[in-house]
């Protein structure tokens, strides 16, 4: 048996197979690892490859060996203190030899330490994450296609040659061809049982002409060749549109923001990694709601009151005018401390309630604070409970809580949810 191994080396002379498999092995560790990075990480490094550090003991290998006591021989080269006889005594147990610095904390090892690349970060900070209830849209003027077979050619390239259908007409060739010719020389093996003479020697001569014809009848002819033929079909796409709508009035003081733009920088990083046909928009808002681009969105030291249903409505304004539910799945995304202005929090849960919600799939609230809720978070719990395939909210404290928290928004899920929710009729 024959075996190929590749040996083949990438880049700074590692091994990609290995490192796959390396990558695979210690997946749980380097999870922990980005989700610590991410939560330290300014908003314009939230990108970059990391170091991820594995305790010594979680990379050793398993290996036999002997086990103490019992009878061993042993060659021992180099020897100047013993002879042939001599009993050596055991080494006595305790500290070794090591030269690390003195302490008084117990032993302990070096981690190791490796680079994994921004591909292999963002792989790992996005894993088993998704948009939930995404439905697939048939679009007038889609990119995406598929080829289909459309048919039978007798022209066409090796690639679409279909054999069976080839086969079959080059059988069907031979059988027209060579009927008569067979039947014919059926009649003469039966005459030739009785045949004597002149008589047997014709039918003979006639047999091995018949047998010469047939055999020159070809196996395959050209016109015998069948193509495929294909052609492109439009596919339906996944077609989407996300809101972010940030609140940056006078009560999220700068902290608060900069949690707010964290989480909105990690929405916007896994929207552009896992889909293509994935629109942003982005609206500020304090007294007023405004449309904004992205530099805007994070940078802009605009600051006012607080109405929080000013927000909604101009997302309603741009669906209604941009974005028609026939082709678009559309997402919200809002992030806020909490503090509205008067009697608007009712307003809020009004449009969700009956304007909002039964155009989207799904709309997430998080809430950044360390204090009590006020009415706003009181409105959109009985939004919660009352559309819980649609709508959910979470409370962030602190930077630690923005990657958990967004995975648990964003967490996929499995086809026993799916397929319960369908059964639901939803």
């Amino acid at each position: 048996m024959s075996y190929i191994i590749d040996r083949r080396l990438n880049s700074k002379d590692k091994s990609a197979v290995n490192r796959q498999r390396f990558i695979k092995r210690y997946k749980k560790h380097i999870k922990q690892a980005v989700s610590d990075a991410v939560s330290k990480r300014s908003i314009t490094d939230m990108e970059r490859g990391e170091n991820i550090g594995i305790p010594q003991q979680d990379i050793n290998e398993p290996f036999f060996g002997h086990g103490k006591g019992g009878v061993r021989e042993r060659v021992l080269p180099g020897n100047k203190e013993f002879i042939a006889g001599d009993r050596i005594r055991r080494p006595d147990g305790g500290s070794g030899s090591g030269s690390g610095s003195a302490s008084d904390s117990g032993d302990g090892m070096d981690e190791f330490v490796f680079q994994i690349t921004q591909d292999e970060f963002l792989e790992f900070m996005f894993d088993d994450l998704e948009l939930p209830n995404l439905v697939r849209r048939q679009l007038a003027a889609t990119e995406t296609f598929k080829l289909v077979k459309a048919g039978i050619s007798e022209e066409g390239t090796p690639n679409q040659l279909n054999v069976v259908r080839s086969m079959r007409s080059a059988y069907a060739r031979r059988i027209a061809l060579g009927a008569k010719k067979r039947r014919r020389v059926k009649e003469i093996v039966a005459e030739l049982e009785t045949a004597e003479g002149s008589v047997a020697h014709a039918l003979r001569e006639e047999l091995d002409e018949l047998e010469r014809k047939l055999g020159k009848i070809p196996f395959i002819d050209d016109f015998d060749l069948k193509y495929n033929i294909q052609k492109k079909q439009p596919q339906p796409t996944s077609k989407a549109v996300m809101f972010c709508l940030m609140d940056v009035s006078g009560s999220m003081d700068q902290r608060t923001k900069d949690i707010a733009k964290r989480f909105f920088i990690l929405l916007y990083l896994f929207l552009r990694r896992n889909y293509q046909k994935t629109e942003v928009v982005f609206i500020r808002h304090h007294s007023t709601a405004k449309e904004v681009d992205e530099e805007e969105f994070f940078y802009s030291r605009e600051t006012g009151g607080t109405v929080v249903s000013s927000a909604l409505k101009l997302m309603q304004s741009i669906i209604d005018e941009r974005y028609p539910v026939s082709e678009w799945n559309i997402y919200g995304a809002q992030a806020s401390d909490g503090d509205n202005w008067t009697n608007d929090s009712p307003i809020c849960h009004d449009l969700l309630a009956n304007e909002l919600l039964p155009l989207l799939q799904y709309y997430c609230y998080i809430e950044i604070t360390d204090r009590g809720h006020q009415e706003l978070w009181n409105y959109y719990e009985k939004l919660a409970a009352e559309h819980s395939d649609a709508f959910a909210l979470r409370e962030i404290q602190d930077y630690s809580d923005i990657y958990p928290v967004f995975r648990e928004l964003f967490q996929r899920q499995s086809d026993s949810q799916v397929s319960g929710r369908l059964a639901g009729g939803v």
